[in-house]
């Protein structure tokens, strides 16, 4: 018996961690430098974790799409969430503002294409392969 993984909920999961992170860390946790350890405003650890989001994302949604439901809106959803990660790592004075609807279109691109797999229900168009 193999282990299904469903890669819409871990990309759910790796997205409210990443707002998690972003948001509650800086306000509760910014004595961590006290103790050496510097995961706040840390660029590397930051792109890490969208770059964590993007691959895991992809994956479900690329599966999602070619599987499945063969709709767009769930990808468009998901890089323009990824676009204001981006943008936020750039915008300093905007990070705030920008994580929120970023998270919230990363969370819809992943809710869309789990709802359009699980209402497919398999049947293929006559461009699917298999």
């Amino acid at each position: 018996m193999g282990i299904k993984i469903n890669w819409d909920a871990l990309g759910i999961s790796a997205s409210v961690a990443c707002a998690i992170h972003c948001a509650v860390l800086p306000l509760f946790l910014t004595s961590l430098p006290l103790f050496g350890v510097n995961i706040i405003e840390n660029s590397v650890f930051e792109f890490s974790m969208i770059g964590l989001a993007l691959v895991i994302g992809v994956y479900s949604l690329r599966h999602g799409f070619l599987s499945h439901h063969h709709r767009y809106l769930p990808l468009v959803l998901f890089l323009l969430g990824m676009g204001l990660l981006v943008a936020k790592m750039f915008l300093h004075e905007w990070r705030f503002w920008l994580l929120v609807p970023a998270v919230l279109l990363i969370v819809a691109g992943h809710y869309f294409n789990q709802r359009f797999c699980h209402l497919h229900q398999h049947a293929h168009a006559d461009d699917c392969d298999h």
